[in-house]
């Protein structure tokens, strides 16, 4: 077994344009998103120590900038994501995806995640929206 190196993400899928770094359980529905629209999917696996060097890499091959996390967006990995290519001043559009700030009803994962828009469809239409 190999151990993950602490702090690197990897590229999970190449496309054009649109990069989505994604952190956590939605993985899958980020890569499913991607195929739609060509897009790039890094895992980034960290939030802290954030892969920075991949970041920067990937803000300066692509127009726009998604984070997908299963994290509230206020204060949670987007966030992070936003500090750090301000203090690279690389200045792109970014779109973060993730729990409003509010309290969550419940119901199965399935229900919420469709109701977030944190599955496939939902990141699709929300990416959809952000670049019409």
């Amino acid at each position: 077994m190999t151990a993950l190196p602490i702090g690197k993400g990897l590229i999970k899928r190449q496309g054009k344009k649109i990069v989505i770094v994604n952190f956590g359980t939605t993985l899958a529905a980020a890569l499913e998103a991607a195929e739609q629209i060509d897009a790039t999917v890094a895992d980034m696996r960290f939030v802290k120590p954030l892969d920075v060097d991949l970041l920067a890499e990937l803000a300066n091959s692509h127009d726009i900038i998604v984070s997908v996390e299963e994290n509230a967006v206020l204060g949670g990995a987007g966030s992070s994501v936003l500090e750090t290519l301000q203090r690279m001043r690389i200045v792109k559009p970014v779109l973060l995806i993730g729990l409003p700030d509010e309290f969550i009803k419940h119901g199965s994962p399935d229900e919420i995640t469709a109701e977030l828009q944190l599955d496939a469809p939902g990141i699709l239409a929300q990416i959809q929206a952000f670049i019409a």
